[in-house]
């Protein structure tokens, strides 16, 4: 089943009514779109409006990409009946990015991909659970010592877990 072009055409001509070209942007998700990552959810979270086309199946009307599509995403190397779960991907990733929606903007610098390495370790109560402790560093309060500890773990994880990220990662701390 394709999508047919009329109805994807009247809801999109509908919305973009009055919109900045600029400041918008039209976006299928696809399985051949661009690879989804951190910076670009960055890039789409500065956009005033975002409309997020969702194909079926076999997709959409071949005029829809051509004639209004500015961009096609994918969030991955696999298949979905449609893209409404990407679409869902992009919107939660998006919006946490929105300013007032995250408790506070060094949560979001310190997280997961947004520095380019996954992320550190995290403990909570108790000290002990079980014979695990929290490593000793983090209860010292020496605030130096435990950015330097983080980062350290951050990229241990990164280079067992997404060596390819680590090199990216590295590559850009070179420039």
């Amino acid at each position: 089943m394709v999508l047919k072009p009329e109805p994807i055409f009247a809801a999109v001509r509908s919305l973009l009514r009055g919109w900045t070209k600029d400041r918008e942007k039209v976006v299928l998700l696809t399985p051949q779109g661009k690879r989804l990552d951190q910076q670009l959810l960055v890039e789409l979270s500065v956009l005033e409006y975002l409309i997020l086309i969702c194909g079926r199946y076999e997709g959409v009307d071949e005029r829809v990409r051509e004639q209004l599509v500015d961009e096609e995403i994918s969030i991955g190397d696999y298949v979905l009946s449609g893209g409404e779960i990407p679409a869902m991907v992009i919107v939660d990733g998006v919006v946490r990015l929105l300013e007032g929606v995250v408790g506070s903007r060094e949560s979001l610098i310190e997280e997961s991909f947004q520095e380019g390495l996954l992320d550190y370790p995290q403990y909570t109560r108790p000290y002990d659970f079980e014979g695990i402790k929290v490593p000793d560093i983090l209860l010292k309060g020496d605030h130096q010592r435990v950015k330097e500890w983080r980062e350290k773990k951050a990229r241990e994880r990164t280079a067992q877990l997404r060596p390819d990220l680590l090199e990216k990662w590295e590559g850009s701390r070179k420039r």
